[in-house]
């Protein structure tokens, strides 16, 4: 099959299941979406959002986290995993918002990186979510489906971006991002994937192979 053609059934298909696709995390502004999504490492964005719901009611400037006790903050997150690295990285993380970028979430990429706790992923996704910038963040979601589907057989995240960046339009790379995490949250699972149910599966590299081994 034509990569082209491919592409198209995979756009077909996404914007059937998500015409209008948007991230899950709750956030009122650019420096609450950035704590959020530093929570949503290895944690779901459903339990970030019943956490960062009481904590934005007390806290949400980084002049407010940059002076909190480490204990404080861990106290208010410790249900979203690795709570004490995350304090830990939140509360530096605005320290250095409030010392080098006067409060303000800095707009660029390689800045964003910068900030402790922020690695490539979680700064794409604050740049291109906060900042309406075009980026293709690859998260656990975005990984598993790619090389599930045969559209990146990467070993690393970085790679596996680089593939999915030459398979789809750059116009188009904010909104596949979002219906790639949301079909890989809902539909092509990690521990049971809806393969009898998804229309992808004639083109996906997974289910050919559960077929071929009769485990399906």
């Amino acid at each position: 099959m034509k990569i082209l053609d491919q592409t198209n059934i995979l756009l077909n298909y996404w914007n059937e299941l998500f015409p209008n696709p948007v991230t899950e995390l709750q956030f009122s502004n650019n420096f609450e979406l950035l704590v959020a999504v530093i929570l949503s490492a290895q944690c779901t964005d459903k339990r970030v959002n019943a956490i960062t719901e009481k904590l934005f009611k007390k806290y949400n400037t980084p002049e407010q986290f940059a002076v909190l006790n480490q204990t404080e903050l861990e106290n208010q997150i410790y249900s979203c995993g690795f709570y004490r690295n995350k304090a830990k990285n939140i509360i530096t993380a605005s320290r250095e918002i409030v010392g080098n970028y006067n409060g303000q979430v800095p707009n660029k990429i390689d800045e964003l990186e910068k900030l402790a706790g922020v690695g490539h992923k979680t700064a794409g996704v604050v740049y291109a979510v906060g900042f309406g910038g075009i980026a293709f963040p690859v998260d656990t979601h975005i990984f598993r489906v790619s090389n599930r589907l045969g559209i990146s057989n990467s070993k690393n995240v970085k790679n596996c971006e680089e593939d999915l960046k030459n398979l789809f339009d750059k116009s188009a790379w904010n909104k596949v991002h979002h219906q790639i995490v949301l079909f890989g949250r809902y539909y092509c699972k990690a521990r049971s994937p809806e393969c009898e149910i998804c229309k992808l599966k004639k083109i996906c590299d997974y289910y050919k192979n559960k077929v071929e081994n009769k485990k399906i």
